[in-house]
């Protein structure tokens, strides 16, 4: 057990002599110790759930590789449980990764950026996409999707983290600067799983909000094509109450009706100055499109006299 642990193990003992921590308060300290990757290799869809279900009593302390051997041991001082091995079903432990989008072989298809938790993915469809290389968490969520594999992952320079400075072998000056570096370290940790935690809450909060206005988008639309059907049909006098058969046709030549008015403006006006035969082919050419553009099982109109 590093300086650090023995100390915040002391500190833990007596914050639950003094608060007793439960529910919601519980849920806040244990999500506080998790890395915030929000990876899912806790089985969980993401940090917080996986705090939830620890409180619960449905997961254990050790389902979680990014936090690694450190995680479990504060997770096991906070909840007063005995330290046990990283779960192999969840995972290893390994170096903090960063992707990386081979630009060359990106087809702009987006997957990567809908799966990614933290929005550190930016592009656009059919254009090139790139990493934000200080938002990436390591989740390795992007790979999966892509269509392509033009991602991959590397070892994060960011997250190296530096070994401590060799000092003269004095017992408490080394003791000193041992505790020093494990305090700056963790408090880099910490600050960056802070981060990591507010852009997933921002990426909830962008889904939810693109699904009402979708939702929205689509009401409109559909609101607008039932209005444009009831002009329609008012349009061709179809009577209120007639079957369903009768008020599709009647839509339908509504639509052949616009389509050939639409044609009837934007058809060339100089072909007067043509030949007879000419004129003659463009005339049963029209006819032909005009045959084609009815509906089936329609009847051509009685001559009128």
């Amino acid at each position: 057990m590093t300086i650090l642990e023995v100390i915040a193990f002391k500190l833990r003992e007596k914050l639950h002599t003094k608060l007793q921590l439960e529910g919601e308060a519980l849920i806040e300290e244990i999500d506080a110790i998790l890395p915030q990757t929000q990876c899912r290799k806790c089985h969980y869809p993401g940090c917080k759930p996986y705090a939830e279900a620890i409180v619960s009593g449905d997961a254990d302390i050790n389902q979680c590789p990014p936090g690694g051997e450190q995680g479990i041991r504060t997770l096991a001082t906070l909840l007063g449980r005995e330290f046990k091995p990283l779960s192999s079903l969840h995972g290893v432990e390994s170096p903090k990764t960063v992707a990386i989008i081979d630009e060359e072989i990106c087809i702009g298809c987006t997957l990567c950026i809908q799966a990614c938790p933290v929005d550190a993915i930016v592009g656009a469809a059919k254009q090139m996409h790139t990493i934000i290389a200080d938002h990436c968490t390591g989740c390795e969520l992007c790979l999966p999707p892509c269509p392509v594999d033009c991602i991959r992952m590397e070892p994060n320079a960011s997250h190296i983290e530096k070994q401590e400075t060799k000092y003269p072998a004095i017992p408490l000056l080394d003791y000193y600067y041992q505790a020093k570096n494990e305090l700056s370290q963790h408090g880099k940790r910490k600050q960056a799983a802070n981060a990591a935690r507010e852009r997933y809450k921002f990426h909830q909060f962008r889904e939810a909000r693109d699904a009402v206005e979708k939702s929205n988008k689509l009401a409109v639309r559909s609101s607008a094509a039932r209005d444009h059907v009831k002009h329609d049909l008012e349009e061709t006098n179809t009577p209120t109450g007639v079957p369903e058969a009768a008020s599709k046709k009647a839509l339908i030549a509504a639509a052949i009706a616009r389509a050939r008015m639409q044609q009837s403006v934007s058809s060339p006006k100089n072909t007067t100055q043509l030949a007879p035969e000419q004129q003659a082919e463009i005339a049963a050419i029209e006819a032909h499109r005009e045959a084609s553009m009815k509906p089936s099982g329609s009847h051509p109109p009685e001559d009128t006299l």
